[in-house]
């Protein structure tokens, strides 16, 4: 059995962005995976927003991490507050050189933690609040996330069954 790549394969995350973010997912992958943490790219939430990752611990609790790589995306970016209703932790995660923008009131220090990573590793510089997420909501979520990452494997397995969300 040949393991070269399918050119039918599920296509990677970030494709389309610069190689830099993909940098910063793979150290808050890293991160995650030391913590029992994991995590899927570009998960569409129900408001019609789109995380960049999403990920579950071992208790159930969600996490969204939106990721940075430019000052000017993040000081643009007014839509990531609809993304608190659906985890029960929020975190940006940037490069090094992102990471002061942060402490601004408009990123709700408070509330809204901070990763700072590269594609070797990453470190959470501030901590998230944790809101837990009401009982009703969490179900939804964590089957549609499970739902979501087992539709992603079958799609290795079999490719033509499409990529779905």
């Amino acid at each position: 059995m040949s393991s070269a790549p399918d050119s039918l394969s599920v296509p990677s995350c970030f494709d389309d962005l610069p190689p830099i973010a993909t940098d910063v997912a793979r150290g808050v992958t890293r991160l995650f995976c030391r913590q029992e943490i994991f995590a899927i790219c570009e998960v569409p939430l129900p408001n019609g927003r789109r995380a960049d990752m999403m990920a579950i611990d071992p208790k159930g609790c969600l996490t969204i991490v939106e990721i940075k790589v430019s000052k000017a995306d993040l000081t643009g970016d007014s839509k990531w507050t609809d993304y608190l209703d659906y985890c029960d932790r929020f975190f940006w995660a940037v490069p090094g050189a992102l990471a002061g923008l942060l402490q601004e009131e408009r990123f709700l220090p408070g509330e809204a933690g901070l990763i700072v990573a590269d594609r070797y590793d990453a470190a959470v510089m501030r901590e998230a609040a944790h809101r837990p997420l009401a009982p009703a909501r969490r179900k939804a979520e964590l089957l549609r996330f499970a739902r979501r990452a087992a539709r992603r494997l079958s799609a290795h397995i079999d490719p033509t069954l499409g990529f779905g969300n």
